[in-house]
Protein backbone atom coordinates (compact mmCIF):
# COMPACT_ATOMS: atom_id res chain seq x y z
CA UNK A 1 0.00 0.00 0.00
CA UNK A 2 2.73 2.54 0.89
CA UNK A 3 5.49 3.40 -1.66
CA UNK A 4 8.25 4.26 1.20
CA UNK A 5 7.48 4.59 5.00
CA UNK A 6 9.66 6.71 7.35
CA UNK A 7 9.45 5.60 11.52
CA UNK A 8 10.20 8.15 13.96
CA UNK A 9 11.07 6.12 16.97
CA UNK A 10 12.90 9.05 18.81
CA UNK A 11 11.74 12.03 21.10
CA UNK A 12 13.45 14.37 18.49
CA UNK A 13 12.47 12.83 15.40
CA UNK A 14 8.77 12.57 16.85
CA UNK A 15 8.58 16.03 17.33
CA UNK A 16 10.18 17.07 14.11
CA UNK A 17 7.42 15.05 12.41
CA UNK A 18 6.76 16.37 8.79
CA UNK A 19 7.48 20.04 9.89
CA UNK A 20 9.40 21.97 7.41
CA UNK A 21 8.88 19.73 4.33
CA UNK A 22 6.71 20.76 1.94
CA UNK A 23 5.27 17.39 0.90
CA UNK A 24 5.68 13.96 2.05
CA UNK A 25 6.49 11.19 -0.46
CA UNK A 26 4.46 7.66 1.36
CA UNK A 27 3.96 8.00 5.28
CA UNK A 28 5.61 8.99 8.52
CA UNK A 29 4.96 6.44 11.34
CA UNK A 30 5.69 7.79 14.93
CA UNK A 31 5.97 5.94 17.36
CA UNK A 32 5.05 5.78 20.46
CA UNK A 33 2.27 8.61 19.39
CA UNK A 34 -1.11 9.11 20.63
CA UNK A 35 -1.95 12.41 19.42
CA UNK A 36 -0.37 14.85 17.32
CA UNK A 37 -0.30 18.44 15.71
CA UNK A 38 0.20 20.22 12.31
CA UNK A 39 1.04 23.31 14.23
CA UNK A 40 3.81 24.75 11.59
CA UNK A 41 2.71 22.32 9.06
CA UNK A 42 2.62 23.98 5.56
CA UNK A 43 0.03 21.41 4.13
CA UNK A 44 -3.11 19.40 6.07
CA UNK A 45 -2.03 15.52 6.50
CA UNK A 46 -4.09 12.40 6.73
CA UNK A 47 -3.77 10.75 10.56
CA UNK A 48 -4.43 7.36 11.13
CA UNK A 49 -4.28 6.10 15.07
CA UNK A 50 -2.79 2.65 15.31
CA UNK A 51 -3.13 -0.09 17.90
CA UNK A 52 -0.33 -2.36 19.25
CA UNK A 53 -0.91 -4.97 16.40
CA UNK A 54 -0.61 -2.07 13.81
CA UNK A 55 -4.59 -2.03 13.24
CA UNK A 56 -6.09 1.24 12.24
CA UNK A 57 -8.51 2.55 15.02
CA UNK A 58 -9.47 5.80 13.49
CA UNK A 59 -8.44 8.42 11.08
CA UNK A 60 -9.01 11.80 10.41
CA UNK A 61 -8.18 14.77 8.14
CA UNK A 62 -6.01 17.19 10.10
CA UNK A 63 -5.96 20.96 8.55
CA UNK A 64 -2.84 23.04 9.03
CA UNK A 65 -2.57 24.72 12.93
CA UNK A 66 -4.42 21.79 14.96
CA UNK A 67 -3.96 19.21 17.24
CA UNK A 68 -5.74 16.10 18.02
CA UNK A 69 -7.38 15.22 20.80
CA UNK A 70 -5.23 11.48 22.12
CA UNK A 71 -6.79 8.23 21.34
CA UNK A 72 -5.91 6.35 24.69
CA UNK A 73 -5.84 2.78 22.57
CA UNK A 74 -3.34 4.39 20.24
CA UNK A 75 -0.18 3.08 20.26
CA UNK A 76 1.36 4.65 17.03
CA UNK A 77 0.41 7.33 14.30
CA UNK A 78 0.68 7.21 10.54
CA UNK A 79 0.72 10.74 8.72
CA UNK A 80 0.11 11.20 5.16
CA UNK A 81 -0.56 13.96 2.96
CA UNK A 82 -4.15 15.27 2.81
CA UNK A 83 -5.71 12.70 0.63
CA UNK A 84 -3.59 9.62 0.37
CA UNK A 85 -5.52 7.44 2.60
CA UNK A 86 -7.98 7.79 0.09
CA UNK A 87 -6.07 7.20 -2.70
CA UNK A 88 -4.73 4.10 -0.56
CA UNK A 89 -8.29 2.91 0.45
CA UNK A 90 -6.89 2.85 3.87
CA UNK A 91 -9.98 2.50 6.26
CA UNK A 92 -10.71 2.14 10.28
CA UNK A 93 -10.08 -1.65 10.87
CA UNK A 94 -7.04 -2.17 8.02
CA UNK A 95 -4.25 -3.97 9.53
CA UNK A 96 -0.96 -2.17 8.49
CA UNK A 97 2.42 -4.33 7.45
CA UNK A 98 5.72 -2.78 8.19
CA UNK A 99 7.96 -4.35 5.26
CA UNK A 100 11.75 -3.90 4.96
Amino acid sequence: MLASLQVAETRAARRKGLLGQDGVDGALLLRPARSVHSIGMRFPIDVAWLDSNLTVLRTARLPRHRITRPVWRAQSIVEAEAGAFARWSLVVGDQLELQD
